[in-house]
C-alpha cells in the first residue's frame, strides 16, 4: 500500500504552489510527525517541491531513521539544528521564498530567520499543514479508534476501583494507571477528576478533596495510541443519585445524543454547536453551558475544526470531533458527557461506546 505520508507530502507541495512559496520550514512537533513520522521532541523539517529534510540531534539518531524511513533525508546535527538548516538551504538553489509556521516560532527563532537566514525571504504562514490534518485518512482513523477503545477499557476497569473516600488525586491515579495497563502510550492531556462542587469547574484539576457519598464525579481524560488522542468525559455518582442530579444529567445526555446524531460534514461549527446548545437552553440551563460544544482531535487533543458559537467554517468530511455539552451550576456541581465522533461521507459515526447513563460508583 502507498505510504500515507507520501500523500500528505504531495498535498503539502500543492499548498506551496498555492501560497507561492518555494519551501516551508516546519517546527510544530505535531506537523513534523504528520508529514514524516518522527515523534522526537527536537526537530526542524524543511519541505520543498524537490527536498524533504528532517534535522534532529544525536539523541534521536536511531529513532529518526527508523520512524522517517525513506520519506525524508535525516540529518543528525551535533551542535545546532539551525546551523544544519542553513547548510541544507544553501544547497537548495531553487529555494528563495520560504514560509515559516508563525503560530509556533518563538521570537528568538524568528530573529534567527532575520539574521542568520537573511539570504532567504521568509513569509509567515498559519494553518497550512493543520488544514491537511483536519481530514483524517484511514491510517489516522484506525489509530483514533484504538485510542478510543483504550480509554474506554481503562474507564471500565477504573470505575470498579473508584469509591467514596478516595481523593481526586487518588482517583486520577487509578484512572491513569488503568490507561497505562490498557496500552496508552501517554496521557492525551492531564486528566480532569472533579467531585462534588469541583465538578462545576469545567477544567478542574485533581485535588486532595475526597469524594463523598451522594456526590457527582466528573472524569475527563484520554488515551494516546500511535500518537493519536482520544478525549472522553463521563459523569458518575457516588451511591444513589437524587432527583436534581438525574434531571441535569438527563438534559446533558439528550443534548449529547441529539448533537452526535445530527452533526454532519459541511455544517458550520456554529450550527453544530447549536444542536446541543438549543436543547439545553430550551430546558432552562443555557446560562450554565459556557464553553463550546467541541473541537477536532488527532495528533493533538485540540485541533481543527471548532464546534463553537463563533465558528463559521464548515466541518470537513473526514474530521474527528468531540461532542461535549455540559451544565455547571455554582455551589452544586456539574455534568458533562463527551464523545468522539467521525464525520464520514454518510454522516456522523460515534466512535465512543461507553454507556452514557448516570452510573453509580463505590
Amino acid at each position: 500500500m502507498p505510504d500515507a505520508r507520501e500523500r500528505r507530502l504531495a498535498a503539502a507541495c500543492d499548498l506551496l504552489t498555492r501560497e507561492q512559496l518555494d519551501g516551508l520550514l516546519i517546527n510544530s512537533a505535531a506537523n513534523i510527525r504528520y508529514l514524516s513520522g518522527f515523534s522526537g521532541s527536537s526537530g526542524l523539517m524543511f519541505v520543498s517541491r524537490k527536498e524533504r529534510v528532517l534535522i534532529t540531534d544525536y539523541r534521536y539518531t536511531a529513532q529518526a531513521k527508523a520512524e522517517v524511513g525513506s520519506v525524508a533525508r535525516v540529518l543528525i546535527e551535533e551542535q545546532s539544528l539551525w546551523a544544519g538548516l542553513w547548510q541544507q538551504l544553501a544547497a537548495m538553489p531553487g529555494v528563495r521564498i520560504a514560509g515559516f509556521e508563525s503560530a509556533y516560532l518563538v521570537h528568538r527563532d524568528f530573529q534567527r530567520l532575520l539574521e542568520s537566514g537573511s539570504r532567504w525571504q521568509w513569509r509567515p504562514t498559519t494553518g497550512l499543514i493543520e488544514s491537511l490534518r483536519e481530514r483524517k485518512d484511514d491510517v489516522e482513523l484506525a489509530h483514533l479508534r484504538e485510542a478510543v477503545s483504550c480509554a474506554e477499557a481503562a474507564l471500565a476497569v477504573a470505575i470498579t476501583r473508584i469509591r467514596a473516600g478516595l481523593s481526586e488525586l487518588e482517583i486520577a491515579g487509578v484512572l491513569e494507571g488503568a490507561l497505562r495497563q490498557m496500552g496508552s502510550e501517554e496521557f492525551a492531556f492531564p486528566s480532569i477528576v472533579a467531585s462534588g462542587l469541583n465538578a462545576a469547574k469545567p477544567h478542574a484539576r485533581p485535588t486532595e478533596r475526597v469524594l463523598r457519598t451522594g456526590e457527582l464525579l466528573l472524569l475527563d481524560f484520554g488515551a494516546r495510541v500511535g500518537g493519536y488522542c482520544s478525549d472522553i468525559t463521563r459523569t458518575f455518582v457516588a451511591g444513589r443519585a437524587d432527583a436534581r442530579q438525574q434531571e441535569v444529567h438527563e438534559v446533558v445526555r439528550l443534548a449529547n445524543e441529539r448533537a452526535s446524531a445530527a452533526v454532519r460534514p459541511g455544517m458550520s461549527g456554529r450550527d453544530a454547536d447549536r444542536l446541543a446548545r438549543g436543547y439545553i437552553e430550551d430546558r432552562g440551563f443555557g446560562d450554565w453551558f459556557g464553553h463550546s460544544l467541541g473541537h477536532g482531535i488527532g495528533l493533538e487533543v485540540h485541533e481543527a475544526p471548532r464546534l463553537a458559537r463563533t465558528a463559521e467554517t464548515a466541518l470537513a468530511e473526514g474530521a474527528v470531533v468531540t461532542v461535549e455539552p455540559g451544565i455547571y451550576l455554582p455551589e452544586w456541581g456539574g455534568v458533562r458527557i463527551e464523545d468522539d465522533v467521525h464525520l464520514g461521507a454518510n454522516g456522523a459515526e460515534v466512535l465512543t461506546r461507553f454507556p452514557r447513563e448516570l452510573i453509580a460508583v463505590g
